[in-house]
């Protein structure tokens, strides 16, 4: 079965640019406007993955990333944003909202196609089977579920493939060159920054449930997983 990928990109011209490229690359292609027609599109059926323009009519692709995230139904489709903006801090705030990558225009296809490819290798790579529990955090492989005590905690993808690793090799100190490539499957299109990015995140995540000091930094080399001080 083709990927269905969602471009939601108010410029006709790049707009039409990018799907007659991913028909090329034999992806079925839907489109939209703006956030309401891609809202639309997405009841009708959840794509594989969506290609978000950062600055949109209406409500901003920020706005609409994070409005996905929140939802059920679309918390762990994969979001690439389609951004003029490369400052750092602007990368950071589409992290923090749920993005798995951005692309800065301009950009050819054949890029915007590697990366598409590559993110949804990493949407697709977590194969965790069975259940794991440590200093009172559990996760239910078969589920896809992490929970404290019998609490369910919510979790983004990309925070639920870094937190199997940490809990599957608990004790060891892992750089974030190492993270990468663990959890991101090597991928050159991610900085090291986006491994500083999630660890906030989860931890972030975690506090709620007194659980955050599992993540401990390593100071110069990186990060670990650890029930003890």
């Amino acid at each position: 079965m083709h990927k269905r990928i969602l471009i939601v990109e108010d410029e006709a011209s790049i707009r039409d640019m990018i799907a007659f490229a991913l028909r090329r690359a034999d992806l079925e292609v839907v489109h939209a406007a703006d956030a309401q027609a891609a809202l639309v599109a997405i009841a009708d059926a959840p794509p594989d993955l969506i290609l978000l323009d950062w600055m949109l009519p209406g409500m901003t692709g920020l706005e609409l990333a994070r409005r996905l995230r929140g939802e059920e139904r679309t918390a762990e489709v994969p979001i690439i944003m389609l951004t003029a903006r490369g400052e750092e801090m602007d990368r950071v705030n589409g992290l923090d909202a749920g993005v798995d990558d951005y692309v800065v225009k301009p950009f050819s296809t054949r890029e915007l196609i590697a990366r598409i490819k590559a993110v949804l290798r990493r949407a697709q790579a977590d194969g965790g089977t069975g259940s794991i529990e440590i200093g009172g955090l559990r996760i239910d492989g078969p589920a896809h579920r992490v929970y404290a005590g019998d609490a369910r905690i919510e979790i983004g993808p990309t925070e639920y493939r870094l937190l199997h690793f940490f809990i599957t090799h608990p004790d060891r100190v892992y750089s974030r060159a190492q993270l990468l490539d663990q959890v991101w499957g090597g991928s050159v299109y991610v900085e090291e920054r986006t491994v500083d990015v999630h660890i906030r995140r989860l931890r972030k995540t975690l506090e709620s449930f007194g659980l955050d000091s599992l993540i401990q930094t390593v100071r110069g080399t990186g990060y670990r997983f650890s029930a003890t001080r």
